[in-house]
C-alpha cells in the first residue's frame, strides 16, 4: 500500500505527521512518502520521511493571499518553477497506482487531482465559521460569498466531488454539514490538531497566580517581530497592577531563543539561576527571567504542557492559537506587520474562532481587555464552551487514519 501525503504549510504537516502515525500503527507495512509543498518540511524531516520533489523556503512562508506582493517575491525566488518541478513529480509517482491524501487548501487538492490517481482531502484552511455561524451570516461578507453560499468555492467542491476522491475530512461540524449538502463525501471526524493536547492536570506553583501564554509565531523575522509587540502587551498586563501574574513564552524549537531573550535585557527583565525556579512546566531547557516580581519563562521543549498550564493567551500565531482556543481557553489578539499576521488575518481568525478570541487594536489594550475578561465569569463559560466546540475533540487522526486504511483496501480489492 503506498501513500503520498501533499502538504502545504508549517501546520499542514504537523497534522499529517499525526495521521501518518496513526496509519503506521494500523498497518505497519503502508509506504508513506510525502511533498511539502510550502517550506521545507522540518517536521517530515524529524520523522525520517522520504520527499519526493525538491523543496524550498520561500520569502512569504506560504501566506501569498495575505499580500500580493509577497506572491511576486515568491516568484522572484523560483516559485513558478518549483511548483512546477512538484507537479511532474506527483504524476510520475501516480504512475505506481498510489493512493494520496492531501492536507492544507486548493494547492495539494489540485495536485492531487491532476495526478490522476485515487486521493483525499483534509480541509485545514477553511471553515464556514468564517462566514457564518450555526445561526445566521457574520457581517460584512461579501455578496459573492453569499452567491456561492459556502467557503469553499465551486472549483473546490467540483474537486472534491470528482470519482477519484474517496473521502473529505472537513475541520468542524458545521463545515462537512454544508458539504455534505452539496452531495460531497464528507466525513465529520474531527480536527486533528487537537490530537494529544489534553494531558492530566498540571501540579500549579501558585493557584492564585494568573498564567498568560505568550505565542509569537514559528517564522522568522516575523516572530521576532511579533514578539516585541508582544512584550507590549505584557507591560500593559502588569501595569494593570493584577496582583500575581506569570508569563509563559512557547518557542518554536526550530527558532534560536537566543533571538528572544535577546529583546528582554533592554525591557529591564533579569535572568534567574534555575535552582530559584519552581515550574510545573518539565523542560529542563527553560529560561526564566524576573521584573517587578512577574516571571516570565521560556520554553521550546514542552509545548503541550504550556498550553495546558497557562489561563489565557496573548497570541500572534496561526495554528497554536486555535488550539489554545480548543481547549477552552481565551485568546487575546492584536494585528501585527505580517506576512502572515497582519491585519486581515486577524480579522479572518476572530472570525473563525468566535468569541474566544478577543481582537484589540493595539499591544497596549491588553491589559484592559484581561480585567474585563477577568470581571465576566458568564462570558469565560461561553468562551469555554465556543471553543471545544469550533475545534473538536481529541482523536480525530486515529478516527481518519482508520477510515483512509479501510478505504484503500476497499478500493485495491475491487481493482
Amino acid at each position: 500500500m503506498n501513500l503520498l501525503i501533499i502538504s502545504n504549510g508549517h501546520g499542514e504537516d504537523l497534522i499529517a505527521i499525526k495521521i501518518i502515525n496513526q496509519l503506521r500503527q494500523i498497518n505497519p507495512q503502508i509506504s508513506i512518502t510525502c511533498l511539502p509543498m510550502v517550506g521545507e518540511g522540518y517536521a517530515y524531516v524529524r520523522e525520517n520521511i522520504s520527499f519526493i520533489a525538491p523543496v524550498k523556503k520561500m520569502p512569504s512562508g506560504g501566506f501569498i493571499y495575505m499580500d500580493n506582493k509577497q506572491l511576486w517575491r515568491d516568484i522572484n525566488n523560483g516559485l513558478i518553477s518549483l511548483t512546477l518541478t512538484q507537479f511532474k513529480a506527483v504524476k510520475l509517482w501516480a504512475k505506481n497506482d498510489g493512493y494520496i491524501l492531501a492536507v492544507g487548501d486548493i494547492l495539494p487538492l489540485l495536485c492531487a487531482w491532476l495526478s490522476g490517481a485515487k486521493y483525499s482531502f483534509i480541509g485545514t484552511a477553511k471553515s464556514e465559521y468564517y462566514l457564518r455561524n450555526e445561526d445566521a451570516w457574520l457581517e460584512n461578507i461579501s455578496k459573492i460569498d453569499r452567491y456561492f453560499g459556502s467557503i469553499y468555492y465551486p472549483w473546490e467542491r467540483w474537486l472534491m466531488k470528482n470519482n477519484r476522491c474517496f473521502g473529505v475530512f472537513p475541520r468542524d461540524s458545521i463545515t462537512a454539514q454544508s458539504l455534505q449538502e452539496d452531495n460531497i463525501c464528507a466525513y465529520d471526524l474531527g480536527n486533528p490538531m487537537m490530537d494529544d493536547l489534553t494531558i492530566s492536570s498540571l501540579p500549579s506553583d501558585n493557584e492564585d497566580s494568573l498564567k498568560i501564554l505568550l505565542l509569537p509565531g514559528s517564522r522568522l523575522p516575523e516572530a521576532l517581530d511579533n514578539w516585541q509587540l508582544i512584550l507590549q502587551a505584557v507591560e500593559s498586563i502588569i501595569d494593570s497592577k493584577y496582583h500575581d501574574l506569570t508569563f509563559v513564552a512557547a518557542i518554536t524549537p526550530s527558532l534560536s531563543l537566543s533571538k528572544f531573550t535577546e529583546l528582554l535585557s533592554p525591557r529591564q527583565w533579569q535572568e534567574n539561576p534555575l535552582k530559584s525556579v519552581n515550574t510545573p512546566i518539565n523542560d529542563s531547557q527553560i529560561m526564566v527571567f524576573t521584573k517587578k516580581g512577574v516571571k516570565l519563562i521560556l520554553s521550546q521543549n514542552a509545548y503541550d504542557q504550556c498550553l495546558n498550564y497557562c489561563d489565557m493567551s496573548i497570541a500572534m500565531a496561526g495554528t497554536a492559537t486555535e488550539q489554545f482556543v480548543g481547549l477552552g481557553k481565551p485568546v487575546i489578539a492584536f494585528p501585527g506587520n505580517g506576512p502572515q499576521y497582519n491585519q486581515k488575518f486577524a480579522e479572518n481568525q476572530a472570525r473563525l474562532l468566535g468569541i474566544s478570541l478577543q481582537l484589540v487594536n493595539h499591544p497596549q489594550e491588553a491589559g484592559k481587555k484581561i480585567q474585563d475578561l477577568l470581571s465576566t465569569p458568564d462570558l469565560l463559560h461561553s468562551i469555554a464552551t465556543n471553543g471545544k466546540k469550533r475545534l473538536g475533540e481529541t482523536g480525530a487522526a486515529k478516527r481518519i487514519a482508520e477510515f483512509i486504511i479501510k478505504k484503500i483496501d476497499l478500493l485495491t480489492e475491487n481493482r
